[in-house]
């Protein structure tokens, strides 16, 4: 009798024990956790499956896929040729959205609005420019109300795929600042107090009048903070938007590479915003374990079809459908050789 006892409570266990075999862990950007939650929460609705996410910065997030900690990474800087090396498998960079990193400020006695170019940006967080009402800053906004304030700078103080879009673009406008600081997801700031994540600089920015930051549009609207617009290319100072970081995208995305890893900072055009960037899920290109592959997969296809819906309404561009079709054939290369999956490679529709 207590033989059936058992063997019922072992039967009865086994939904629960599979249920928790196909939840998935991730972790990396801040940058895309506004839309990364709402995708999490409507997925679980959808199918049951929990995805457990940590916005810990990009940096992180890659290091934690590398030791295999989580399924996946999110990424706003893609992983160099050296790191991808380090990896189980080999690493899928699969375009997840684009979106805008806003200069952000708080000056409570000046509109929204100040124009920068990109040398009084560069000189700004190089520690060269140290009060709002400097000339160059004036001279660009004749009759706007700026204070005589110094400036204080916030900057991400973990690896971070926001610094590195920043710090890209800074350091294809600003020949002193590739040389004195350069790119990466993590540098050696001249000047300025850090915050962990995209929360912590815009909390910065909001707690500190005279503050200047960078973060992704969506925080920045949340917060309600001031930004400022800069001079792209054609000499135009276009808002921060959907609308602009598509029109960025436009010309990167006709020439995007076969494996994604394409940059959209300082792009022509006149309606381009210059300070944007893709946001990368990082998968290896196979699993060990093949229920979970298979999860995956279903997870990132829905996040090309019902998941680019949701990115507007959030401050993020859609991916166009052209693009789409090249990720969602990447997608259903994972395990695509392991008949336990059943993940077959699509051939676009």
């Amino acid at each position: 009798m207590m033989k059936i006892r058992f063997s019922l409570a072992a039967f009865l266990l086994i939904p629960s024990a599979l249920s928790f075999a196909l939840d998935l862990n991730g972790a990396g950007s801040t940058f895309i956790y506004p839309l990364a939650s709402k995708w999490f929460s409507e997925y679980n609705k959808k199918t049951g499956i929990k995805i457990n996410y940590q916005s810990i910065g990009s940096g992180a997030g890659i290091r934690q896929l590398l030791t295999g900690t989580v399924d996946f990474g999110a990424s706003d800087a893609t992983m160099s040729d050296e790191d991808m090396k380090k990896g189980k498998y080999p690493i899928l960079h699969l375009p997840a959205t684009m979106g805008a990193v806003a200069i952000v400020y708080n000056l409570p006695d000046a509109p929204t609005g100040i124009k920068m170019t990109p040398d009084i940006l560069a000189g700004i967080f190089l520690g060269d420019i140290k009060k709002w009402d400097d000339k160059a800053i004036m001279a660009l906004n004749p009759g706007m109300k700026i204070p005589g304030q110094d400036i204080s700078v916030a900057h991400r103080s973990d690896g971070s795929g926001t610094t590195s879009i920043f710090t890209e673009y800074l350091s294809k406008v600003s020949p002193k600042w590739l040389e004195k600081v350069g790119k990466g997801t993590a540098v050696n700031w001249p000047v300025g107090l850090g915050g962990k994540g995209n929360e912590a600089v815009a909390g910065l920015v909001k707690q500190v009048a005279g503050s200047i930051g960078y973060v992704e549009l969506a925080y920045a609207l949340e917060n309600k903070l001031s930004f400022a617009l800069i001079r792209n290319q054609s000499g135009q100072y276009p808002l921060p938007s959907i609308e602009t970081t598509t029109a960025a995208a436009a010309s990167a995305i006709e020439t995007m590479p076969a494996d994604f890893r394409a940059s959209i900072t300082n792009m022509p055009g006149k309606d381009s915003y210059p300070i944007c960037g893709f946001t990368w899920i990082l998968a290896f290109k196979k699993y060990d374990d093949a229920a979970k592959a298979k999860t995956l997969v279903d997870f990132l296809t829905w996040s090309m079809d019902e998941g680019q819906k949701m990115g507007p309404a959030l401050h993020y561009s859609p991916l166009p459908p052209s693009l789409i079709q090249k990720i969602k054939v990447a997608i259903a290369t994972i395990n695509e050789n392991d008949p336990k999956t059943g993940v077959q490679a699509s051939k676009g529709d």
